[in-house]
């Protein structure tokens, strides 16, 4: 009897779990799925580990929590490692993979919306074998993007594995109506505490006009929690600053999948909640009061039929999405999937010999870049004297870096089309606050 492929998840962060347990609950008979949640300085707590499970279909034997010290013992032997983190952490552990004997195949990607396709997601990647991308959408961008920069990248297709329309139904059909009206927060966007303090202030107005119907405020972490990527002015801080609320407006920190269980409908900027609620029938509305930006990670709603503004959101006149939208767009035919087939074949490669090797993009600073970047990523997990070494060098040299990074920055004024098709004005403060949080 062959054995099973062996494939081990490595993943850190709360979106970045819920991915990796997801692609590997995926997969059918003929794989060995395991997932390793690695200590950094931003892992999922318990509770944020139960709700990223939630739903996976990699049962919890399967996962335990591992320090990187241990993280070549844990890889030992595996077919294939799946990566998932930020660009900086794949860097790092694309690296220890590729020092192992045997070379496992390096499959990484990225949780969710990824449009548009960015040079740094590929950069930080380039050691990987292959890149899941989620949508027909998705690999043309990035394949045009590997033809610009020539990264010799490999990518492959898979349904968002939390958003499999057949786990619910017909995308573009009727769910089981609930009552709730669910917001879907996100980290990075909008990133002003003005915009953010709007936002809030439009639940309220909205929890008011329905006063027998909830507005749940769906955060992506509880006080002391880590996000995947940083929060500023978190909503739960906003509303408590506005007391009292309406009796009807809650915050919740479970499950997405637990949250839509009762939706009526889903509202958010642009978070990939948009996706898990449409794959269940669930209407939603993809605010457009903040304009259409590559910044709001929300160009991927244009042609949607899914934007609407605060009057709609408070009169939750929720919207189903065009049929022609949805197959490019993370709604294409199950059986375009060739991630597993890609993943399988190079691993026939490697038992052949035949597999090439991939270094990381070329970047000066040599070792010393090397032992800096684990140490960032990692910090008190890296225990290693070169991380301390690269630390008290790489410090002042990265504020350097910075400073003179956001003056190039702040002399920028980007123009945006509207939904509309008219022109947002994007700040240049608020161009340098969003692009000092996004790390792919």
């Amino acid at each position: 009897m062959t054995r099973p492929l062996r494939i081990v998840g490595v993943a850190d962060t709360d979106s970045y779990v819920k991915w990796t347990a997801a692609l590997l609950g995926s997969l059918e008979a003929g794989w060995d799925a395991q997932l390793r949640v690695l200590e950094t300085p931003l892992v999922v707590s318990d509770a944020q580990l139960a709700a990223a499970l939630a739903g996976s279909g990699l049962g919890s034997r399967r996962v335990r929590r591992t320090a990187f010290d241990d993280l070549a013992g844990e890889l030992a032997g595996a077919d294939v490692v799946l990566l998932g983190g930020r660009g900086p952490l794949v860097r790092v552990l694309a690296r220890a993979a590729a020092e192992l004997t045997p070379r496992p195949v390096i499959v990484t990607g990225l949780p969710g919306i990824s449009i548009p396709a960015t040079r740094r997601a590929v950069v930080y990647r380039t050691q990987s074998d292959l890149f899941v991308v989620h949508s027909v959408r998705e690999r043309e961008a990035f394949a045009a993007l590997e033809v610009s920069h020539r990264s010799g990248q490999r990518f492959a297709l898979a349904t968002l594995p939390f958003a499999r329309s057949e786990r619910f139904g017909s995308a573009s059909g009727e769910a089981d109506a609930g009552t709730d009206l669910i917001f879907a927060a996100q980290a990075k966007v909008p990133s002003e505490r003005a915009d953010r303090l709007r936002v809030a202030r439009i639940l309220v107005r909205a929890a008011e006009a329905e006063p027998s119907r909830r507005v749940v405020v769906k955060l992506r972490a509880a006080a002391g929690e880590h996000q995947t990527h940083l929060e500023r002015d978190g909503y739960a801080e906003l509303l408590a600053g506005m007391a009292p609320l309406p009796a009807n407006l809650v915050t919740s920190t479970g499950s997405m999948a637990a949250a839509l269980d009762g939706a009526a409908g889903l509202v958010t900027v642009s978070s990939t909640a948009a996706i898990e609620a449409v794959a269940r029938g669930i209407p939603v509305i993809a605010l457009s009061d903040f304009g259409v930006s590559p910044l709001l990670i929300n160009e991927v709603f244009v042609g949607s039929g899914l934007f609407g503004d605060a009057g709609d959101l408070i009169a939750r006149r929720f919207r189903h999405p065009s049929a022609a939208w949805l197959r490019d767009n993370y709604f294409h035919d199950s059986t375009d999937d060739d991630w597993v087939d890609a993943a399988t074949a190079l691993v026939e490669a490697r038992r052949a010999g035949a597999l090439e090797e991939r270094g990381p993009w070329r970047r000066a600073g040599g070792a010393l870049r090397d032992a800096w970047e684990r140490k960032v990523v990692l910090g008190g997990q890296d225990r290693s004297a070169g991380g301390m070494i690269a630390l008290v060098i790489g410090m002042p040299l990265r504020a350097i870096v910075r400073i003179a990074q956001r003056l190039r920055r702040v002399v920028l004024l980007d123009q945006q089309p509207g939904p509309d098709g008219s022109s947002t004005q994007v700040s240049s403060t608020s161009a340098v606050r969003a692009s000092s949080t996004r790390t792919p």
